[in-house]
């Protein structure tokens, strides 16, 4: 069996989603399909949540009436044949009565989740629909019977496993079937899901779960390019990564796969392809357990970074220092990008701010804290980078006239990550593709 995820922009368009079936049914293996929200639709839902929390309910039905208006349109563009169109008409109104019915409740998390999860409940359906039109066999595998999380949002591949086995025995000699990705149930049983990009997270964790022979993530670009192509004019993508390297591109900003979905397939050793359903030709990137090749394979660049300095006069040979500090950011469940300390100081990066100010009132004590925002971590990703012996020479004449706040090289055999101000950031990523790739 194969996992075969579409995203947004795949499943956007009436013609997207043509696409999405002839690739689907190409070969009468067994496959499970996960297919993300049309693509604008998780946005829309995001901004109604937002109008509910602002006690807004008017410009929340202005959002609601918009986007009940696409749908319509999505769908009579979709269906041809006058019963299936009645029965997406009638999808998409029973979806949406639940839309407009939160307009006269009271607004909570717990019902915020309810709306954002309307997006890949329809678009799977709907999806359903166009295969029945067309005569293609499958069945339907609503993710919220299988997809769970424990109390700490951490998905249970386990657990899964024996759900989606209860369910999958139900329909033996069934070659297709079709689930959400994103959503999932929580330890209350009630409807979450698993952030933004979670539709790769869910199909890892599938694959995971049932063995799969492969993991197909279809996008719209074909597979991980060996730097950002909305900044740098001249990339090339890069046919095999290893797992290591493809998760700490995904982790540091190559926005083509999820961080978190790296993990489930490595584990359980699960191949990954990227792939272009626009361009389904090309070879994409496959991720497997052992690097190809060593050296640098790609550049990335994670945005929303911002630096702590913790600068204490008493640290020189002061025991415990960084575990105070660490102690503070587990506290509130903040990661920690990068790191470098000295005898009298030491400098974090985190992406997270949600707690900001908690943190710095409980670091003060400890000494005089800065706090520098609006910082790119940019990495430079490879395999075995520390026995390049000309690669930090290369990045530092690259960046030579730039402003560079911070390096972090050895903590990992795959990364080399500099913090660098986001103004400087486009730049940063060109220069670098010159100076590490000889590309313009």
């Amino acid at each position: 069996m194969k996992i075969m995820k579409f995203g947004g922009t795949s499943v956007g368009k009436p013609e997207r989603m043509a696409q999405v079936m002839e690739l689907i049914t190409k070969d009468q293996e067994e496959k499970i399909v996960v297919l993300s929200a049309l693509s604008g639709t998780t946005n829309a839902l995001v901004s109604i949540g937002d109008a509910m929390a602002s006690s807004n309910k008017l410009h929340a039905k202005e959002l609601i009436d918009k986007l009940y208006t696409h749908y319509v349109e999505f769908i009579n563009m979709l269906l041809k044949v006058d019963s299936t169109n009645k029965k997406g008409l009638k999808v998409i109104d029973e979806h949406f009565e639940f839309l407009y019915i939160i307009l006269k409740i009271s607004f909570n998390d717990a019902l915020n989740k309810d709306i954002l999860a309307q997006g890949e409940l329809l678009s799977t359906k709907l999806f359903c629909l166009f295969l029945e039109e067309n005569g293609v066999d499958h069945i339907f595998l609503p993710a919220l019977d299988f997809m769970i999380i424990d109390s700490n949002d951490e998905p249970q591949v386990i657990a899964i496993r024996e759900k989606l086995k209860k369910v999958l025995v139900q329909y033996p000699g069934k070659k297709l079937f079709i689930t959400q990705g994103y959503i999932c149930r929580n330890a209350k049983g009630e409807v979450d899901n698993l952030k933004r990009g979670g539709s790769d997270y869910s199909a890892s964790l599938i694959a995971a779960a049932v063995n799969a022979t492969v993991c197909e993530i279809w996008t719209d670009i074909d597979g991980m390019h060996n730097n950002d192509p909305r900044i740098v004019k001249t990339t090339m993508a890069i046919e095999h990564l290893s797992f290591d390297e493809a998760a700490e591109l995904a982790y540091f900003g190559a926005k083509i796969l999820h961080p978190a979905s790296i993990w489930p397939a490595q584990q359980f050793n699960i191949p990954v392809k990227l792939l272009n359903t626009m361009q389904p030709d090309a070879k994409g990137t496959i991720i497997l357990k052992e690097a190809e090749s060593n050296g640098v394979k790609a550049v990335a660049a994670k945005d929303g970074i911002v630096m702590i300095k913790i600068k204490s006069s008493r640290m020189f040979l002061a025991y415990g220092f960084l575990r105070k500090i660490f102690e503070v950011f587990e506290k509130y469940k903040t990661s920690i990008d990068m790191i470098t300390t000295s005898e009298v100081a030491v400098s974090v990066t985190i992406d997270n701010t949600e707690f900001l100010d908690e943190i710095i009132k409980e670091l003060t004590p400890l000494g005089e804290i800065e706090i520098i925002r609006e910082r790119t971590i940019i990495s430079v990703v490879g395999n075995k980078l520390t026995l390049d012996k000309e690669l930090l020479g290369k990045l530092f004449n690259a960046l030579s006239d730039l402003e560079i706040d911070m390096v972090s090289y050895g903590g990992s055999n795959h990364n080399v990550s500099i913090l660098v101000p986001t103004q400087v950031k486009n730049k940063s990523l060109q220069l670098l593709n010159k100076g590490i790739f000889g590309l313009d």
